[in-house]
């Protein structure tokens, strides 16, 4: 047995942390969660368990242990048991099978709510409203929600965490939900931010400033409860280690890049989508975690149910939802982890597909341990624009922008990584040509002088709308932090909303490439008025807004963009003798700057957006807007593409490094479920050509197909390779080995 006495830090020397990650945490490719509930120590079977985690290839596990409800006989006073329990153990049971089948074992443990017989000898670990009223579970009666900042985390879980890592043979430990269930008002949490500022915690609607200090606060205290439970852990256990349940985009409470260098290994908890949720977000969210992780592993945690609001946990996916939403993850460096709630499998329609994509990841396993991505291109997101500038509002003015320039790339096929605002460093920055800056509001100066030094190397930069317009706090500046780069000025305030607003497109231009036919195309939403600062082209120019009604003034009002600007009109203004008229003048107002060799000779290329292009991009799906941003970002990248795929569809793409080949992710999303899901069927895609760039100083020794299972016919040239893949049902990939 893999059990042991129980050790607790007080009979062990405590010991600080460890830097370097322990080799476990590199190890799993592939992961399983089993989430016990209350009657599966009576119901579930575990040899079934263990025998699926065989055929799946897992060799990572996590097992519910305990929390809110313990799954093995616990001795910690105030841990509620599973009433099922018995004199069982079902979780030292399969962390023993998985144990003797050589897997990594995670404990889950879940904090954030506790039973009413717990709740009734310790008030004090309930977490309370606004008016000191404790919060009674918003799901489940009998169930109270905890503090996460207060002694119930820091002094009862620790304890339980403890005796979890004590008694058994773990790796480490898994906390859910351990971050909390928003602002607690008990009176642990109101005596500690008293003395950390000395004020009174921030009530609903109070000043963003004072909403910001509170959120600094419980950031801090977070991050305090994540060392406590690692050096507890680690005291017992040296190689052990926490893993929190953390993460996400910008909108994520905790700083992703503390959070990134803390980490062994981190979880992208985006278990499927909901609603309108394209299925390239669990991409985006792979994208998102790698920006922060370095050679970090980073696994991909998703369900078999379905993810709406309504919390059908027993639910099955239908199987091609359930394949595209792996496929992406897996796509863009994602080590898939499935989780099943419960252990009675009461539909069984998902576990013939899950196990048959996990088999072939380990077929495949050596080309899927990535050495690096090979995007040139980085789309920054910034969680303090998305704190200090987005607010309430953050989903609309920070998530959107980033969403239109991500879904605007993936269309294009272009291959790109994201990057957090606080590792805009050289090195972080080293192996992009461009950076995406979709509406990065709140900058601060430093990162505005490492953008500019990013550009004197070389690179080249896109912004949108009010990029750099506001310090690191959200404070307005009384210039664009940017001002020199973008090589223009403020010159007034947000124009918004803007309606029947019109864009006058100055043929030729590499921008306007595919829009010959259009003398003018739609606006945006929301624009800033800037004034140049040097000389630019004019691709792209201002029709203001006029009247959308009566229908009989909707004409508009400027001679440059007048209706003589189109085949069978004709030009000029209105006599200025024409009753209602007024004399006015052609419109030279630029709504896209580009600028060449930027800050000198040997440094990159700048366009800037002054309006909403990527926000708008999202909301309206304009296809104008999406070529004219991808144009723009080719012009910008100035150098011939790592790869170009051309075919029709819509194809998500990756291409990666390992250390003998090279692969090519084409994940086809091509279906008229894509944007509200989910998938009934896959659709396969017509032929793709691929022209693929091979890394200087290899050859290329073999190229084959590895989800066709088949070689493909090549030809090499200017140091490219070229083929085509006949048809993609759901994902391929284009597996390079170099000599």
């Amino acid at each position: 047995m893999s059990r042991h006495p129980h050790n607790t830090p007080e009979s062990t020397p405590s010991a600080p942390v460890p830097a370097d990650r322990p080799p476990w945490a590199d190890r799993p490719m592939r992961w399983a969660q089993m989430a016990f509930v209350a009657d599966d120590p009576v119901r579930y079977d575990p040899a079934f368990w263990l025998d699926y985690f065989k055929r799946t290839k897992v060799q990572g596990v996590c097992l519910s242990a305990g929390g809110c409800m313990a799954f093995y006989p616990t001795q910690v006073q105030g841990h509620y048991r599973s009433p099922f329990l018995g004199d069982g153990d079902p979780f030292g049971d399969l962390v023993d099978g998985c144990r003797e089948s050589g897997l990594v074992v995670l404990a889950r443990t879940d904090p954030h709510a506790c039973h009413e017989t717990v709740a009734k000898g310790h008030p004090e670990w309930i977490a309370a409203d606004a008016e000191g009223r404790p919060r009674r579970h918003w799901s489940h009666p009998e169930y109270w929600v905890t503090c996460t900042l207060g002694p119930y985390s820091f002094d009862f879980m620790a304890r339980v965490t403890d005796e979890v890592v004590g008694r058994y043979d773990v790796d480490g430990v898994f906390c859910n939900r351990w971050a909390g269930s928003g602002p607690c008002y008990c009176e642990s949490c109101r005596e500690q931010f008293n003395r950390w500022c000395g004020r009174a915690l921030p009530r609903p609607g109070d000043a963003t400033a004072r909403l910001a200090e509170y959120k600094a606060w419980r950031e801090q205290r977070l991050m305090e409860l994540w060392e406590l439970w690692d050096r507890r852990i680690t005291a017992i256990r040296p190689e052990a280690r926490f893993v929190p349940n953390v993460g996400g985009g910008a909108l994520f409470e905790l700083d992703m890049a503390a959070c990134g260098r803390r980490a062994v290994m981190m979880v992208a908890d985006r278990q499927g989508r909901r609603g309108a949720m394209a299925p390239w977000a669990v991409g985006k969210n792979a994208r998102e975690y790698r920006a922060v992780l370095g050679d970090k592993p980073a696994a991909g945690l998703f369900s078999v149910g379905v993810e709406e609001a309504w919390r059908w946990k027993d639910s099955v996916q239908a199987e091609p939802e359930l394949r595209i939403w792996m496929l992406e993850g897996i796509a863009q460096g994602l080590r898939p982890w499935y989780i099943k709630f419960s252990g009675v499998v009461r539909d069984p329609r998902w576990l013939a597909p899950v196990e048959s994509i996990f088999q072939w990841h380990a077929r495949h396993e050596k080309y899927m341990r990535h050495q690096r991505n090979l995007a040139r291109i980085g789309l920054v997101y910034s969680q303090q624009t998305a704190r200090h500038y987005g607010g309430a509002n953050a989903v609309e003015m920070v998530e959107r922008p980033i969403d239109g320039a991500f879904q605007a790339m993936l269309e294009a096929r272009m291959p790109f990584d994201m990057v957090h605002d606080r590792l805009l460093d050289a090195d972080s920055l080293a192996r992009y040509r461009l950076l995406v800056l979709a509406n990065t509001a709140a900058l601060s100066d430093r990162q505005c002088e490492q953008i500019a030094a990013f550009v004197k190397r070389g690179g080249s930069v896109v912004a949108t709308f009010e990029t750099s317009r506001y310090d690191e706090q959200g404070r307005p500046r009384d210039e664009l932090g940017l001002a020199g780069l973008l090589g223009v000025s403020l010159d007034g305030d947000v124009e918004a909303p803007m309606r029947n607003a019109y864009l006058q497109l100055n043929h030729p231009h590499p921008v306007l490439a595919g829009l010959e036919d259009a003398p003018r195309i739609i606006h945006g939403v929301r624009r800033l008025p800037v004034r140049p600062r040097v000389d630019f082209p004019s691709p792209v120019m201002l029709v203001p807004s006029y009247p959308d009604l009566p229908m009989e003034e909707v004409y508009p009002r400027t001679p440059g963009s007048a209706p003589g600007s189109a085949p069978g009109s004709s030009a000029g203004s209105p006599p200025a003798s024409a009753p209602g008229s007024a004399r006015v003048e052609e419109s030279i107002v630029r709504e896209l700057y580009l600028r060449e060799q930027a800050l000198g000779p040997g440094s990159g290329r700048v366009a800037y957006f002054n309006w909403d292009i990527d926000r708008t991009f999202h909301e309206v799906q304009a296809p104008d807007h999406g070529r004219l941003l991808a144009n723009t970002l080719a012009w910008a990248l100035d150098e011939p593409p790592v790869v170009e795929v051309e075919g029709r569809g819509m194809i998500d793409i990756a291409l990666w490094r390992q250390a003998d080949s090279i692969t090519l992710h084409l994940v086809n999303l091509t279906n008229p479920h894509t944007m509200r899901g989910p998938y009934r069927e896959l659709i396969p895609s017509p032929p793709q050509r691929i022209r693929l760039r091979v890394p200087e100083g290899s050859q290329p020794a073999k190229v084959h197909l590895l989800v066709a299972g088949a070689e493909v016919p090549w030809q090499g040239r200017e140091g490219c390779i070229e083929l085509e893949v006949q048809s993609i049902l759901d994902h391929e990939v284009v597996a390079v080995d170099l000599s």
